[in-house]
């Protein structure tokens, strides 16, 4: 494994001076931003408004999607201008067929990828990693997100985990600004309102932000972007947006008082009224103090259920805002494999159980080119399942080197408290860096101490991976080791105590000449681990190739090569597996249609052998839109086990739907069902929501045990108001 880590670094260093062989990848646009005289009415009706008149427009938009490199297909007016409060962006998306214009969602934070759609980022410390992205569509949605990292993750998650917020996107990250629309026989406008105290930034004269434009043609499945982008980039890539000059700004005020009240009905008639708040003050513009009292998380949506086929863990990813909020400036580690802060251990128990939060704080921000973290929560005790209180501490510095994509950095996670009635604490340490190698390639990685009361073996963790992304080509290689003791508590691990080198080569490929197909992108990747007796654990090989056409739509035809090696008898679900070694070959065909369509399948299937037996695995996904204010979403995910010692069907189903009255007024349920634990579980919710998703939510949770007839396990209804004053 030292000879594989060597050969890493080598390949790296040799080749560094290659990648870094560009000023740039073209001249990046700029523009000085307009200083506005009043504030604009913000009603989205743009080429009526005589102030934007005076505003020169940006026009110049570059495909990505279908025609590489062209100009785009339909006229784009974009203005942008600020006052001592504000910053105004307005765009006029020109169409010359309006009546195909495709909205497809109403719903704050929908993914509005797949219709027509105007999207801008904002890099506020032009450090070329980090910025705030605010989007929306002809409907007036709010769509807003957090990017740290330029929105890095982690290419080997595996496919057991289902999607949620890791690495360096927050999409959970909910401000208080405003969008208006309109659609007129010209195509759409849209006008942004975003308070200068709900983003951060360096204060002073002439200062220059990043920033980059993103607009989606639906009917044409056209995605375009004023600084254009290399293959395989999205409008994420800060490091390559363009430049907005002339940006004056003075430190702004910013104290918000958020408190809640909240009403809760059981099955068995017992009645509950709980109470708290947060309180955010800014100390500056870039550094940010949150403080929390009896902390609640009645209006998030329910986890999606899983059920585990194999011997490691799955991963559920974190999905209450607060701790969502600047979540990736704590993320240290592999994000769904080696996370060594993760906040899900906060409040919640090892068997899902709810743990009362009293309160907590958390600072978190910038100072200069320092990005700081620091948070700090105490809950309180569960006798029934023997949780004591604890105490979570976390601290957290990184350096970034400005215009050089590196950084270094170092973190601190303590818990103190008890456990299963005894004192007990857990602490880990790590220290992790980045070297940006020019805009095509870099090195990361992290080293980790853990250290916890009981534990003499090897407590360590470490990880070196490089990657080198640029037109198409995503080649990466890189290696992790997790000590025999290594114990962070409050972390996440797949799998304890291994050495993992992992590889891959990817790219994408836009051919000619035939016919619809747009691009292909064949690839290979593949994993290894080895426990410390140097047996080998899993190893798997994924070869693929994915085909797209014009019209978005896609197959996927991979085939994977596994082994595993079993050296102590396990169970999946009451079927034992006997220790051995396990190799088989599986087919892993998926097929995606058009996303810009009312009706949208995605289905993947492997097929093949599994613990020396066979399986037929189908994960399906139907998501069914009538008109712009109803959506649903329908999953049947279907296991049949065929193994030597018996046969297993695991089936997951759940049917989602939502109305959106308005943007900010919805309905929404949720109802799921697992073979396995017999259980049907229902989720539903009324939000009626003002700034920063705070509002009026009547939620509805039920748990029902089907092997027995009308057999509610558990049975709430919440009724929960918030309220932010802006007292500053």
């Amino acid at each position: 494994m030292k000879n594989l880590f060597l050969l890493v670094v080598l390949f790296f260093l040799i080749f560094s001076n290659l990648f870094s062989q560009q000023d740039s990848y073209k001249k990046r646009p700029e523009f000085n931003i307009t200083v506005l005289s009043e504030d604009p009415i913000i009603d989205g009706e743009i080429i009526s408004e005589s102030l934007w008149k005076d505003v020169s427009p940006i026009n110049s938009l570059y495909q990505i999607t279908p025609s590489y490199g062209s100009i785009i297909s339909e006229d784009t007016h974009i203005r942008v201008g600020y006052t001592e409060k504000y910053l105004y962006v307005s765009v006029v998306c020109f169409d010359k067929e309006p009546n195909k214009i495709f909205i497809s969602d109403s719903a704050r934070d929908s993914n509005l990828s797949d219709e027509d759609s105007f999207f801008f980022i904002i890099d506020t410390y032009n450090d070329q990693q980090n910025g705030f992205l605010f989007g929306t569509n002809p409907n007036g949605v709010e769509y807003d997100a957090q990017i740290d990292k330029e929105g890095q993750g982690n290419f080997t998650s595996g496919f057991r985990q289902q999607g949620g917020v890791i690495g360096g996107t927050n999409l959970n990250w909910d401000s208080t600004w405003d969008v208006k629309t309109s659609i007129g026989d010209y195509g759409w406008s849209a006008e942004f309102k975003i308070p200068f105290k709900s983003i951060r930034f360096s204060p002073g004269l002439n200062k220059t932000w990043g920033i980059n434009f993103q607009r989606n043609i639906s009917k044409n499945n056209e995605v375009a972007f004023w600084a254009s982008l290399p293959l395989g980039f999205d409008i994420k890539k800060v490091s390559l947006s363009g430049k907005m000059n002339g940006i004056n700004l003075k430190k702004p005020k910013n104290l918000k008082f958020t408190p809640y009240i909240l009403g809760d009905v059981t099955k068995d008639t017992r009645s509950e009224i709980e109470s708290g708040a947060e309180i955010k003050y800014s100390i500056t513009p870039a550094l940010t103090l949150d403080l929390t009292y009896n902390t609640d998380f009645a209006q998030v949506e329910v986890d999606d259920q899983q059920v585990n086929l194999d011997r490691f863990n799955l991963f559920f990813p974190e999905k209450r805002a607060f701790f969502l909020e600047n979540a990736g400036q704590f993320s240290v580690g592999s994000p769904g494999e080696v996370d060594l802060f993760f906040s899900r251990r906060i409040g919640i128990g090892g068997d899902g159980e709810m743990v009362p939060i009293i309160g907590g704080s958390r600072l978190s921000g910038k100072i200069g080119e320092t990005n700081v973290g620091f948070l700090s929560m105490f809950t309180d005790e569960v006798k029934s399942s023997q949780i004591g209180k604890n105490n979570f501490t976390v601290a957290r510095v990184n350096h970034e080197f400005s215009g050089t994509r590196s950084s270094i950095g170092g973190i601190l996670i303590n818990k103190d408290g008890s456990k299963s009635g005894v004192d007990h604490f857990n602490r880990v340490f790590a220290v992790d860096g980045k070297l940006g190698l020019g805009e095509k390639a870099q090195i990361f990685g992290f080293v980790s101490k853990s250290s916890s009361p009981g534990i003499d073996l090897d407590d360590y963790a470490f990880k070196i991976k490089g990657e080198y992304k640029w037109d198409g080509w995503n080649i990466a290689a890189g290696y992790t080791e997790l000590g025999e003791g290594f114990n962070p508590e409050v972390g996440f691990l797949s799998r304890k105590a291994f050495k993992k080198p992992e590889f891959l080569i990817f790219k994408a490929i836009r051919v000619k000449n035939m016919g619809k197909l747009l691009e292909i992108r064949p690839h290979i990747w593949g994993n290894s681990y080895r426990n410390f007796d140097n047996q080998l654990v899993s190893s798997f090989l994924h070869i693929d190739n994915h085909w797209e056409w014009e019209s978005s739509f896609e197959i996927h035809t991979g085939v994977n090569f596994k082994e595993e090696g079993v050296f102590q008898e396990f169970s999946i679900k009451g079927v034992k597996i006997p220790v051995g070694n396990y190799k088989s070959v599986e087919f892993m065909p998926v097929l995606m249609t058009n996303k810009n369509k009312k009706i949208y399948f995605y289905s993947r299937m492997q097929i093949g052998g599994y613990f020396g037996g066979n399986r037929f695995s189908a994960s399906n996904r139907a998501t069914i839109q009538f008109g712009n204010k109803f959506n649903s979403e329908l999953n049947f995910n279907y296991n049949k086990l065929k193994l030597p010692n018996g046969n297993v069907t695991a089936i997951v189903s759940g049917a989602r739907f939502v109305y959106s009255f308005t943007p900010r007024i919805f309905i929404q349920s949720y109802v799921q069902y697992n073979n396995i634990s017999n259980v049907t579980s229902v989720n539903a919710k009324f939000g009626w929501t003002k700034s920063a998703n705070t509002g009026l939510f009547l939620v509805f949770n039920s748990f029902q045990d089907n092997d027995i007839f009308d057999n509610i396990k558990s049975r709430s209804i919440i009724l929960k108001y918030s309220y932010q004053f802006d007292l500053l």
